[in-house]
């Protein structure tokens, strides 16, 4: 697989545009279902039909080709609607959170400088042309196929990283697609595909278009909830799904406590990825579906780089996240020099040494080091290439001279059964430089005591949290995501 220089991107290897795809899949068999949401499906046709009437409403709004288009729309097949639109018209869909505040989302619209605003109200952003959540075109509308046209990007999700600040990832690849990536992720044509997580994020997106351009039955979650998506499992024969590691332990929990059985003999591949996964958590799913069934993806949204591996790899080589299957991957210290295998450094990654750009940044300048970008991950390699993840480099917190590594302590925490989600943070101390803090969501009894006398059998004591605050919501949300700068704000 080292030759797939195109994974997590639609492949430049075909001419065919994503919005033609999308007519093609509804000629051949117009009453497949294409999206399932809450108990209703809508066909290959209807979807069609509804992106082509809808692309006609962007066009009179002013949408040409290149521009972007912002869509703050929660899942569901409207969100899927407007992304099939955009393309149809050669424009770029810019996915974000239909709960930003009205100032996150002002700056994002600002950075991308969007031609349309999908989700709020007109007059929302001044001038620029909004479509409401709920927007329906009129049904004189022509539902026709539209020309084809390529848009020059296929996406530009966003992402604040460890700053908080807005930036857009616009990738390089355009608006078409070949088998490529849908063959690399095992996501099969006609099959079936659970999306669990937001759309809004880069994983689930990437995973259910690559799907609704294969023409997989995507079976949409309107937010994760851990029972509903292993009963979707069940009842619609998902063969494919893409979580992260939140999800895994919500699911494994309504499994170890649920009175009846879930089967989930359908599923072919578990994709997790987005958060280092706790190595008592990897070993319950990999006990309950097998090892040849699970997958971890490591890489991130700006596609240099990516690591993949598999449940019976992992097993030899625990807490590894992969080796590299595309682009190249390496750890380097603090002077910039490689760091030799087992030592900790900082993971930079390129496309290869004379690789095409993946990705480029509105907002943001890539951290490079000779030809090398990073992420800001640390990490280490081992002697056979195997890539091992520490923790954010941000994230990292040091106290009386020690690393301490937040993900580590998170995954030590979950296995209290009484702690629904957490996070690690470094606060500042007078004596130390920073002390370990702890953000607990609980869903079941415990003391401050009982979690630190947990810890204490796990960990070595200057890990143990210092200080904690109990919160009533998830630390987490559905894509695993937790901005840390904030919990330390508070502190």
């Amino acid at each position: 697989m080292s030759d797939l220089s195109d994974v997590g991107q639609p492949s430049a290897r075909s001419r065919t545009p994503i919005g033609t795809l999308v007519t093609e899949l509804a000629e051949k068999d117009p009453t497949a279902p294409a999206v399932t949401f809450e108990g209703f499906t809508t066909s290959r046709a209807e979807l069609e039909s509804a992106a082509n009437q809808l692309a006609r409403v962007y066009d009179a709004l002013g949408v040409a080709h290149g521009d972007m288009v912002t869509i703050g729309l929660p899942n569901g097949p409207e969100f899927i609607v407007a992304c099939c639109a955009t393309w149809k018209l050669g424009a770029v869909p810019q996915p974000v959170s239909a709960r930003l505040p009205l100032a996150e989302r002002q700056a994002i619209v600002d950075l991308a400088d969007s031609k349309l605003v999908v989700g709020v109200q007109p007059g929302t952003h001044g001038d620029r042309a909004c479509v409401p959540e709920g927007f329906v075109p009129d049904a004189a509308l022509d539902d026709g196929p539209l020309p084809p046209l390529v848009s020059p990007s296929w996406k530009a999700p966003t992402s604040g990283g460890s700053t908080g600040r807005p930036k857009l990832i616009v990738a390089s690849q355009p608006g078409v697609m070949d088998n490529l990536v849908a063959l690399f992720f095992g996501i099969e044509p006609d099959g079936v595909q659970l999306v669990a997580g937001p759309l809004y994020h880069n994983g689930p997106f990437l995973f259910a278009m690559v799907g609704l351009f294969s023409g997989q039955h995507l079976v949409v979650l309107p937010r994760f909830d851990a029972a509903a998506a292993l009963d979707a499992i069940d009842r619609y024969g998902v063969q494919i799904a893409m979580v992260v590691p939140t999800m895994m332990n919500r699911m494994l929990r309504v499994i170890q406590e649920a009175e009846r059985t879930y089967k989930l003999d359908s599923i072919q591949r578990l994709w997790h990825m987005a958060a280092p996964c706790p190595e008592w958590l990897k070993r319950a799913w990999i006990d309950l579906l097998g090892p040849e069934r699970i997958f971890e993806l490591y890489g991130g949204t700006e596609g240099q780089a990516t690591t993949v591996i598999d449940g019976r790899d992992w097993l030899a080589h625990p807490g590894s996240v992969g080796r590299v299957v595309t682009g190249e991957m390496t750890v380097l210290d603090e002077n910039g020099a490689a760091a030799p295998a087992g030592q900790v450094g900082e993971i930079y990654m390129r496309s290869g040494p004379k690789g095409t750009p993946t990705y480029r940044y509105i907002g943001a300048v890539a951290r490079r080091r000779d030809g090398w970008e990073s992420i800001g991950d640390l990490g280490w390699m081992d002697d056979e290439g195997f890539v091992f993840l520490a923790d954010r480099r941000t994230d990292l917190i040091l106290s009386g001279g020690a690393n301490i590594y937040p993900a580590e302590v998170e995954g030590a925490l979950l296995e209290h059964p009484a702690v629904e989600s957490c996070a690690v943070v470094g606060v500042p101390d007078d004596d130390l430089g920073q002390v370990v803090h702890a953000v607990v969501h609980l869903v079941g009894p415990a003391t401050q005591a009982e979690l630190a006398a947990h810890l204490q059998s796990r960990l070595v004591r200057y890990k143990v949290p210092r200080t904690w605050e109990f919160v009533d919501e998830p630390v987490r949300d559905d894509a695993g995501k937790v901005r840390r700068s904030s919990l330390t704000h508070r502190n």
